[in-house]
């Protein structure tokens, strides 16, 4: 017997069901030994048994405890189920017969040897051989096989510690509407926007190197630019996976996670540092962290609140805290790389975060979020909700360039898995903005979607998205109260994500904007079509 078909056995076998039956042929009469041999598809881990009475279902009385008894005391080749059952009555093949005598063949081997083993069980044993010769025998190519392909695949591997992954998306899209204001000339006009196919394309490298950590390579290329944004004048229903134009290469995101104890977890971020790499968001499925595969607009992947400081380097850190606490925080610098003054990770733009996660159960979840922030409002340090919003709740348009902001945002989120088809999300966040010397601003964003994981196809996900982007509430200059127009921007979106195998997936969607800009007066409702293709390799 080759140590290879022993190897074999014992890793993909160890059915000792099949050890009845072995013993059986040995031992018991030929009447005994009709066995109706069939497949088994499921397998499960099983544990050495030292005694028969260790076997739960197995009792004195049934007809094959002799020959388990003798199997377990005299060769030591029965093992159980975690639950130490046996499962007698479960059929088995020639091939799971046959790797179960191989078992067996190990240990009668090693007891030969000391005179353990009486000619008429070698007889019996011999015979088995022979008979079963033909699948030993291919159990043994079988291995010799896998091996060549395992070490064929070991030398031409990429690396030995790197998983590659792909991801590309094609969307086709559209946006109506009727009239717009544009805020340049104040002047309203036709809308005007055209039809476009465009694409966004990434490679990520997972490399691990103590098999508690990962460092994490992104190279990212498209040509989606900022969605329809030139056209609406607003943040509002941009997609997801916008932002690369002219489909120019670039590695957007390094970052190396690893545990500090089993239940602390690091990140940091060395490029397109976010608070949602590191904290729960509340939103699975949807929350694709800027993939192709969620939401189609950036507002429906999560709160926008955890989009401020985004694209910096910091350092994120999630603990467990019993069984039904989670507590997360983390500090981001946009310009973290920058060492100009006003720049780099404590003289210029950060943002800090703390979370506390509620998790009675895994259908229900809650998280209070705090986000403390300082944008000095420079090139590239601008107050912002990274692409989400309309153009006063990005405190944009209202002649504040150049005024320092100090935020304080405050957030509460939840997730309610009612059925495995059904799920229930909410959000809202609020931004206390305070213009250094100047006055303060109050922002408000909310949201609830409701979910269908495996709606009409196992994988599909369908998404109902109902909200408003950050918009502008209240604005103090001097101490005196500032009149602007206060509309409820309402986000409409719907989407059905439906896989076509498991590697591509076709994603219909429509996005409605009521209040562009929160001025329903000044610009009339939005919609944004789209069909999404993704390819997953």
């Amino acid at each position: 017997m080759s140590k290879k078909s022993a190897c074999f056995s014992l890793k993909s076998v160890a059915n000792y069901k099949l050890m009845i039956a072995l013993t059986t042929l040995i031992s018991a009469s030929p009447a005994q030994a009709q066995i109706n041999v069939m497949d088994i598809d499921n397998q499960e881990s099983m544990g050495q048994v030292t005694s028969v009475n260790q076997l739960s279902d197995v009792s004195p009385t049934d007809w094959a405890y002799e020959a388990l008894r003798s199997l377990v005391e005299r060769y030591g080749c029965i093992v159980g189920y975690p639950d130490r059952t046996f499962r007698g009555n479960r059929a088995l093949s020639r091939y799971e017969f046959a790797a179960g005598l191989n078992v067996c063949m190990q240990s009668i081997e090693r007891l030969i040897g000391t005179g353990g083993v009486g000619e008429e069980d070698i007889t019996a044993l011999r015979r088995l051989i022979a008979e079963f010769e033909t699948e030993l025998a291919t159990l043994g190519a079988r291995v010799d096989n896998l091996e060549g392909r395992v070490g064929f695949l070991e030398e031409n591997q990429f690396s030995t510690t790197t998983k590659l992954a792909g991801e590309v998306a094609f969307t086709l899209a559209d946006a109506f509407g009727g009239d717009v204001t544009n805020p340049l000339t104040g002047v309203r006009e036709d809308f005007n926007a055209q039809a476009t196919l465009t694409s966004r394309v990434r490679l990520q490298m997972s490399t691990s190197f103590t098999g508690n950590d990962v460092l994490f390579t992104r190279l990212t290329a498209g040509n989606l630019g900022n969605s329809f944004g030139s056209q609406t004048f607003t943040d509002e229903g941009r997609f997801a996976y916008d932002g690369q134009a002219d489909n120019n290469v670039t590695l957007d995101r390094l970052h190396y996670y690893f545990s500090l104890t089993p239940k602390t977890r690091v990140f940091t971020m060395a490029s397109l540092g976010g608070h949602h790499f590191y904290a729960d968001t509340f939103n699975s499925g949807l929350e694709s962290g800027g993939g192709a595969g969620g939401a189609l607009s950036r507002f429906g992947e999560r709160n926008p609140i955890y989009r401020l400081g985004l694209g910096g380097q910091g350092i994120g850190l999630r603990q467990q805290l019993g069984d039904s606490f989670e507590l997360s925080a983390g500090y981001l610098a946009r310009g973290g790389n920058n060492p100009a003054d006003g720049r780099g990770l404590f003289n210029g733009n950060y943002s800090a975060m703390g979370q506390l996660v509620f998790k009675p159960s895994d259908k229900f979840k809650l998280g209070f979020t705090y986000i403390n922030g300082y944008d000095p409002n420079g090139a590239g340090s601008a107050f912002n909700f990274g692409g989400t919003g309309t153009r006063f709740g990005n405190l944009q348009g209202l002649g504040l360039n150049g005024i320092p902001v100090s935020s304080n945002s405050y957030g509460v989120q939840g997730q309610l898995d009612i059925s495995p088809k059904f799920s229930l999300r909410a959000w809202g966040g609020y931004t206390n903005a305070r213009l250094i010397d100047t006055g303060s601003a109050e922002i408000w964003n909310y949201a609830a979607a409701l979910v269908f994981p495996d709606l009409g196809k196992e994988g599909s996900l369908g998404a109902i998205i109902v909200g408003a982007e950050p918009y502008l509430t209240g604005l103090t200059l001097g101490g005196v109260d500032q009149t602007f127009t206060k509309d409820t921007p309402l986000h409409v979106e719907v989407s059905y994500k439906y896989p076509i195998n498991n590697r591509i997936s076709l994603t219909p969607g429509l996005i409605v904007l009521t209040a562009p800009n929160q001025d329903s007066g000044a610009n009339d409702p939005i919609y944004i079509g789209t069909l999404r293709t993704t390819f997953s390799f």
